[in-house]
């Protein structure tokens, strides 16, 4: 099932920690079960043949049947607990400095849970979901799909902040001075760039119009950017308390400029029902909700 989920030996095998040839032998032993191959080679690259492709889509029902066994199971016996694996996809803000804690709190819970978690932007995210590398994924700002759903998660806020060092941390911006103000930004795909972009829009602004010196992939490299530059930069506010704390960063008001942005639990059309996901995602809600 991972090597049909992902097409790749490789990756199946860094996933599931077996050894390639391992995995190797467990497929052809499926082929020569079922007389038939499952998997065309062509180089390096690998896909389903129309078997393949039927086997895969019928051990996914018997997967979601499975989890509904071992629910049903749970609710008639507290002491039966299965392994549970899961991998997520989350945008920088919540993997850095939201999910940990609350992961920490779930895997004490459930202490034969596998978690693997991965750091990407909002826009790979969703790539990675719709093409089931990741079973779940949170992200921000992005336009919504149909052949996904949404689940609402938390609501945080996308502020201007610059260094301690700046002369604009003594300044109340109005949204004309930005025309004249060095900016650092996210780069494209990145869901708090999009969250920007649509509240400029809203004031009639156009992000190209600005004077952008420099696009940083990451956070935390926006962040250290930042600190040490005169540029402008809009981060998260989650992402930058500690050093609003320390005074390593200053927020910069900006009069009518408020740049929202609302999380969502993102999973792939007809698994919503899915019972670790929603139990996974009752959990992060309960305990986020509490955290606040």
């Amino acid at each position: 099932m991972e090597v049909a989920r992902v097409l790749s030996f490789t990756k199946a095998s860094e996933t599931l920690y077996i050894s390639q040839s391992a995995i190797s032998k467990q497929v052809k032993g499926l082929e020569e079960f079922y007389k038939i191959g499952l998997f065309e080679r062509t180089g390096n690259h690998i896909s389903l043949t129309v078997a393949g492709k039927l086997l895969y889509q019928k051990l996914l029902v018997a997967k979601q049947l499975q989890e509904e066994l071992h629910h049903e199971f749970r609710d008639l016996n507290e002491h039966f607990t299965p392994q549970v694996n899961m991998v997520i996809g989350a945008s920088t803000t919540i993997s850095l400095y939201i999910l940990p804690p609350v992961l920490s709190a779930f895997l004490e819970k459930n202490p034969k849970a596998q978690l693997v978690l991965k750091n990407r932007n909002s826009e790979n995210i969703v790539k990675a979901l719709l093409d089931h590398e990741i079973d779940l994924g949170i992200v921000e700002g992005v336009n919504k799909l149909s052949n996904l759903t949404y689940t609402p998660f938390l609501t945080d806020e996308v502020i201007a902040v610059c260094s301690s060092r700046n002369p604009l941390k003594k300044r109340q911006l109005e949204v004309k001075d930005l025309y004249h103000i060095p900016l650092a930004i996210r780069e494209p795909g990145s869901g708090t760039l999009a969250v920007l972009v649509e509240a400029l829009e809203k004031k009639q602004v156009k992000l190209l119009d600005l004077p952008i010196k420099i696009r940083l992939g990451g956070t935390e490299a926006l962040k250290n950017f930042v600190r040490v530059d005169t540029c402008l930069a809009f981060l998260p506010r989650q992402a930058v308390l500690k050093e609003l704390q320390s005074g390593e960063l200053v927020e910069v008001p900006i009069t009518g400029l408020s740049v929202k942005r609302n999380f969502n639990f993102i999973q792939r059309k007809g698994a919503e029902n899915h019972f670790t996901y929603k139990e996974f995602i009752r959990f992060m809600k309960r305990m986020y909700s509490k955290k606040e």
